[in-house]
């Protein structure tokens, strides 16, 4: 994500905490080196020269607190103006006593459609009840997109193919979620551009309809700085809570694009990080720059950590813990570390692991996890309970059932030995210990 200006950050802190001498010379190089790397991602020029003049003069000027040394609290000024820049964190929560309205805007072509069912499959995981109800009734194709996606990802969908009223098809999906009791209902809108006056004008009327708890705007990350006139444009139309950035895996924009939604006033809620459903996370300033400095995302990591302890698998983990672990609490963990995400994510959120493992190897390692989830589905009950019951004959008949050859079988069971050797020397706190060894 943003390879350019994560590169660029941190070589400019790389100087400060490889230097013998702090002083005048190196501060300013070090502005010179941030305004650079922000310039290249298509951040403002006057945002820019903000940040880095401020940058310069706390950095001069400002003493550390008590305990903290010269070095390390320049990194913390850096740390601080560039969350800054990038705009606050998102406040915005679901509540459960009641159905939640969020209404999707955005320019046409910006990725909305996907982005809907990509939102809809992360509350759908965190256990929400989610429907959405498809509007864009100017878009061929669009409800087809996501009556396929939804199918996939068991979530449910209205909308009316011979419909093109889109104001009567949010009405009546309205009353279809509301009546079933759902959590939450994303509505899908047509994209529009801010000089389409009477596409704004049905926005205005379905807002008024559907009265949301919450409206996003979905920007496309390569249009970089050039978004702030509409979503300023679309801001004045209808009162947007909270910007979704699309396609932030590959473009230098995309820091461009942050920057520009964070100065309309609305918060950066969520980011697209690529082309699979999963690739899409909450947005918080703190952790976002954490990962740009190689600092990591401390919460990702937590996170993991508090589901793979829960109380809600105490029973589980004892027995993991234990040395006990059989081929389900095996497919338990490896689905786990998905859902923080690709591996390259995992480590990018880990301090001082990014970029130790090459992508090739990233790549293998994912592979394998998904592989390896296919053929413990193709195990039978008892063999998922018990895998000292598979034989040679047992590993044939689960090569045949999931499409792998026999020595992947056999080498997911070698790996599956392995990890329950280590699960039991360490005692299930592996993770624990993981933390700990990186200063957490």
């Amino acid at each position: 994500m943003l390879d350019k200006l994560k590169t660029g950050l941190r070589q400019a802190i790389k100087k400060i905490v490889n230097s013998t001498v702090i002083d005048k010379e190196l501060i300013k190089e070090l502005s010179k080196d941030v305004q650079r790397s922000l310039l290249l991602a298509d951040v403002n020029v006057k945002l820019v020269l903000k940040i880095t003049t401020d940058l310069e003069k706390r950095a001069i000027n400002e003493i550390p607190p008590p305990g903290l040394s010269r070095k390390d609290n320049i990194v913390k000024i850096v740390f601080e103006e560039l969350k800054k820049l990038l705009g606050t964190d998102n406040k915005f929560s679901i509540l459960s006593n009641k159905t939640n309205v969020i209404m999707i805007i955005g320019i046409e072509g910006s990725g909305k459609t996907t982005i809907t069912s990509k939102l809809a499959k992360l509350l759908h995981d965190k256990e929400y009840k989610v429907g959405i109800i498809g509007a864009d009734t100017y878009r061929p194709g669009a409800l087809s997109q996501l009556k396929t996606i939804c199918n996939k990802i068991n979530v449910s969908i209205y909308g009316e193919e011979q419909n093109k009223n889109s104001e009567q098809v949010v009405t009546n999906g309205l009353e279809v979620f509301r009546r079933s009791n759902f959590d939450v209902i994303l509505i899908d809108t047509a994209g529009r551009h801010k000089h389409e006056h009477d596409l704004f004008d049905e926005m205005i009327k379905i807002n008024e309809i559907a009265k949301p708890d919450l409206v996003l705007l979905v920007i496309d990350g390569t249009i970089g700085q050039q978004c702030f006139s509409q979503a300023k444009a679309f801001h004045n139309a209808i009162k947007v809570g909270g910007i979704i950035i699309t396609k932030l895996d590959s473009t230098a924009k995309g820091g461009g694009t942050i920057a520009a939604s964070a100065a309309t006033g609305a918060t950066v809620m969520y980011i697209g990080t690529g082309e699979r459903i999963d690739d899409i996370e909450e947005f918080s300033a703190t952790h976002f720059v954490g990962r740009l400095l190689g600092m990591g995302d401390v919460k990702a990591i937590l996170d993991l950590a508090k589901r793979l302890e829960s109380e809600t698998n105490d029973v589980r983990m004892k027995r993991i813990s234990s040395g006990k672990m059989n081929m389900d609490d095996f497919y338990y963990q490896l689905n786990e570390v998905t859902k923080v995400g690709s591996i390259k994510n995992f480590l990018d959120n880990l301090p001082g692991f990014s970029g130790t493992i090459k992508d090739e190897q990233l790549d293998q390692m994912e592979s394998r996890i998904e592989k390896w989830r296919y053929i413990i589905q193709s195990m039978t009950k008892e063999e998922k309970i018990n895998p000292e019951l598979i034989n040679s004959s047992r590993i044939k008949r689960i090569s045949k059932g999931s499409g792998f050859s026999e020595h992947e079988i056999k080498e997911l069971l070698k790996n599956y030995k392995n990890s329950k050797h280590v699960m039991k020397a360490s005692k299930g706190r592996q993770m624990k210990n993981a933390l700990r060894r990186i200063g957490l």
